[in-house]
């Protein structure tokens, strides 16, 4: 028990709140301040993985509707302008996508906004789809850990070629007893990447995500025009099907792992330039009232006598749940 607690010693509440505390009054730097937590470069090169060991997994919602109207040629003069929309406003599809650093990728899985299953909504889908209905169309626990053994049939991990599965904080992630149970069995160490910084260490978030739904968009935009209809559920599949192609590309799943620096790894690869704003928004009344001190020929009324500065202010809406960590999910004592 001695050895388990220095061993996550270093992912203590109070380490971590120190480390944050000693950033924000520039007493360390944040290179000095993140060597206490550098679990998932010991991992790495613990392991030893290697780029086809290493797969990102993330989900992504799609709407039916498009967010934004495409620009229209019309006769000089004419106030209005029809455009054919979608009949299923504000139905959202989600999609769980996962590749690795080699450039490949495993078969996603689709959920749709309905009750019953169809085949006819798997219709033009990328081949080797997963597919699960629910009534909101979002992922669930349940299904989380339908598409985890799917994960292991197409990548098959074993002692000799053990896998890393890194994702998000999301609660069918780390708190799915099922898959961590599965993962402890079938050689997966899943890391669990720190909150609020998925768009910077998430390759499929930097690379893939985005490209899907602009061509997504662009396939809604293009039916809707040529088929004179409006787009139903029955046609998300094989919209998606063509989008999807476009962005599975072994090009973008390396660059995103290199962008990240996850794979090669970097830990330098962000700089402090990256924290201007949180640091400009710490400093915000220090600022304000250096530039009122400055101003002799104005009068003597400061700022926030007229507006007060706004406060950074935790949010409310957290139903009760601790803030999330950086962590292997997968390193408990049992076996």
């Amino acid at each position: 028990m001695d050895t388990l607690s220095k061993k996550r010693k270093q992912w203590s509440v109070t380490d971590m709140t120190h480390a944050i505390e000693s950033v924000r009054n520039r007493s360390m730097g944040y290179l000095a301040a993140a060597k206490p937590f550098k679990v998932p470069q010991e991992v790495m090169t613990k392991q030893n993985y290697g780029p086809h060991q290493i797969y990102n997994v993330d989900e992504s919602g799609l709407s039916i509707v498009q967010s934004r109207c495409p620009e229209v040629v019309s006769l000089r003069g004419k106030r209005q302008v029809g455009a054919i929309t979608s009949a299923e406003r504000g139905s959202l599809i989600t999609i769980v996508m996962c590749m690795n650093g080699a450039g490949d990728f495993v078969p996603p899985m689709i959920i749709f906004p309905r009750k019953n299953a169809s085949d006819q909504l798997k219709k033009g889908a990328p081949p080797g789809s997963l597919f699960a209905f629910h009534p909101s169309g979002w992922i669930q626990t349940d299904f989380f850990t339908q598409w985890f053994d799917h994960f292991l049939e197409k990548t098959k991990p074993s002692a000799t070629n053990p896998v890393l599965l890194v994702l998000d904080g999301h609660h069918t992630h780390t708190r799915n007893l099922d898959v961590l149970i599965r993962a402890k069995e079938n050689f997966v160490t899943i890391l669990c990447l720190p909150p609020h910084t998925t768009h910077k260490l998430q390759p499929l978030d930097k690379t893939v995500m985005g490209a899907l739904k602009t061509f997504y968009k662009e396939e809604v935009r293009i039916f809707m025009r040529t088929e004179k209809r409006t787009v139903t559920h029955f046609d998300i599949c094989q919209l998606l099907g063509r989008a999807y192609l476009k962005v599975q590309s072994g090009e973008r799943a390396v660059k995103g792992f290199i962008a990240t620096g996850i794979y090669p790894l970097r830990r330098n690869i962000f700089t402090d330039e990256e924290f201007a704003v949180e640091m400009q928004k710490g400093n915000l009344s220090e600022d304000i009232e250096r530039t009122d001190e400055e101003q002799d020929n104005f009068p003597n009324v400061h700022p926030s006598d007229i507006v007060p500065v706004p406060e950074l202010t935790k949010k409310s809406g957290t139903r009760g749940r601790k803030c999330g960590s950086s962590k292997i999910i997968t390193s408990t004592p049992n076996k």
